[in-house]
């Protein structure tokens, strides 16, 4: 079983082996939306609301029992603190109650192993383009049981959050990726050329695989409103496309250059931007174009989910990895390369 509460979705997943048995999933972001991101204190208090029925849901649906468990994984970092922290005590809870082992899992490493339930074992080593709201990174996956190494990452706002704060800018909904995804659909992405950070030549040594989407936010809103300020209308859907296409662009160049310069063949695509239509059609040209193999899951496994973690714990399992000591604590700045906190204490 994976329990999942690093940000807003208390998710609740149950796997044998590869296969998904449960996803259960309960999500607070419409009590987020009005204010346009998300508020910490009401995510933690609506963990602690969702947290037993949707363990209860999850078992319901898979057609076991607690008895029936041979682990509990669950994601101990990064992420809002208190969110974590309700995770980690209800894992802690029923771990000494049923007896059965615990793991504290990273986030970004469960984004990854996600995979592993829709298009089986992973190929090693791989790359890995993890995109959501808090992350923009690159690793290389030699080993996901124990040696995931960063190449990259974003050094200010992650994809996610861009998305959010230019959908806000086009008068778009929170969350701001689904909304521009299908805005872009009926847009023009060679509208405006927007800037690709990190993307020059001067970058190229130190900042190789790295991302920056700040510039990228900035320019966008310059652009609205001096547009207005000429007393003009913002055609929204074609600066979502050429807002989307400028993010997609930077994420897939750069994992196609990371796997060709360290001779790996496979990329794996997660985290919830991965659910994005221009992403994924892009990453896979690109990948073809490159003879790279490309996995990614269904949109719905792509966002925050308790299958997530229960992938991960399920490989940790059978890689034979020590269960954590019941004392680890909630850990909102896990460095990546953690995966998990079996060895760690």
């Amino acid at each position: 079983m994976g329990i999942e509460t690093s940000c807003d979705e208390t998710g609740v997943g149950i796997v044998r082996g590869h296969e998904l048995l449960a996803d259960a999933i309960a999500s607070s972001v419409d009590e987020h939306a009005r204010f346009g991101g998300v508020v910490p204190e009401v995510a933690s208090r609506a963990h602690l609301e969702a947290m037993v029925p949707t363990v209860q849901r999850a078992l319901d649906d898979a057609g076991v029992t607690l008895a029936d468990l041979d682990g509990i994984a669950v994601t101990a970092g990064p992420g809002l603190a208190g969110a974590l922290m309700v995770g980690v005590g209800a894992a802690k809870a029923y771990s000494i109650a049923t007896g059965v082992p615990i793991y504290g899992v990273n986030h970004l490493s469960a984004h990854i192993a996600v995979d592993t339930l829709e298009n089986g074992p992973i190929p090693e080593p791989a790359i890995g383009l993890l995109v959501s709201g808090g992350h923009s990174t690159i690793m290389m996956v030699e080993d996901l049981a124990g040696k995931v190494t960063q190449l990259g990452a974003s050094i200010d706002d992650a994809a996610g959050e861009a998305f959010d704060k230019v959908a806000r800018l086009l008068g778009l909904p929170f969350p701001g990726g689904p909304y521009i995804d299908r805005a872009a659909k009926e847009g023009d992405r060679r509208f405006v050329e927007f800037p690709r950070g990190l993307s020059a030549a001067k970058d190229q040594e130190h900042h190789r695989y790295d991302f920056s989407f700040s510039g990228l936010k900035t320019a966008v809103a310059r652009w609205i409103e001096a547009r207005r300020a000429d007393g003009e209308d913002v055609p929204v859907n074609d600066v979502a496309a050429a807002f989307q296409e400028a993010v997609c662009d930077v994420l897939t160049r750069k994992a196609i250059l990371a796997a060709k310069e360290h001779g790996v063949e496979t990329i794996l695509l997660g985290g919830g931007v991965a659910a994005n239509s221009r992403l994924r059609a892009l990453a896979t040209e690109r990948a073809e174009a490159a003879g790279l193999t490309l996995r990614y899951p269904r949109p719905k496994l792509c966002t925050d989910n308790g299958a997530m973690v229960a992938a991960l714990g399920s490989h940790l399992v059978a890689a034979g990895v020590a269960p954590s000591v019941i004392d680890f604590p909630a850990n909102s700045s896990m460095d990546v390369e953690v995966v998990s906190l079996a060895n760690t204490l």
